[in-house]
């Protein structure tokens, strides 16, 4: 019941803002890539919606493209500041009210910043959609316009695995 509640929020959210989301039933993926074949998208098109902990022990949300991941180096310098990091996924929870794999700043229990990667402008992406076999899909313009993300150069490619 909470996982519905959660698909609820966001849309309640973006429909407060102004904002045309398309939801759409998955199938669950074991993988980015799986689940970018699922959705008939590139791994670039699905924003991983993340949780990053400061060291005031506040959150943020940083959006990445699916085929890259956060560079440290370069969000620490953004937000001037020495120490982030991921919290732990009941941290995650607690902070968003979402499970991860869900999240997404939309309908948030708590308006966290958004930092998002440049790369995700002029984007049509899918994200989480507050709940497991669901996701969204937005323009990542009109998405980095209305929760008012800073936008800039924050990821990096993939380590090889």
């Amino acid at each position: 019941m909470e996982e519905r509640n959660g698909v609820a929020r966001v849309v309640a959210d973006a429909a407060a803002r102004g904002l045309a989301i398309e939801l759409v039933e998955r199938q669950a993926a074991r993988s980015l890539e799986e689940a970018a074949a699922i959705l008939g998208i590139s791994p670039a098109e699905i924003v991983k919606s993340l949780v990053v902990k400061r060291s005031d022990g506040t959150f943020l949300f940083a959006l990445v493209p699916g085929d890259r991941q956060i560079s440290w180096p370069k969000l620490r310098g953004l937000l001037g500041v020495n120490k982030l990091q991921l919290p732990s996924a009941e941290a995650a929870l607690e902070a968003t009210g979402y499970e991860r794999g869900t999240i997404t700043p939309l309908g948030s229990s708590t308006a966290w910043p958004v930092v998002a990667d440049e790369r995700l402008r002029g984007l049509r992406v899918s994200m989480g959609a507050g709940e497991h076999g669901r996701s969204l899909f937005v323009s990542a313009d009109a998405l980095l316009d209305t929760v008012h993300a800073t936008v800039a150069d924050i990821t990096e490619p993939l380590a090889p695995r």
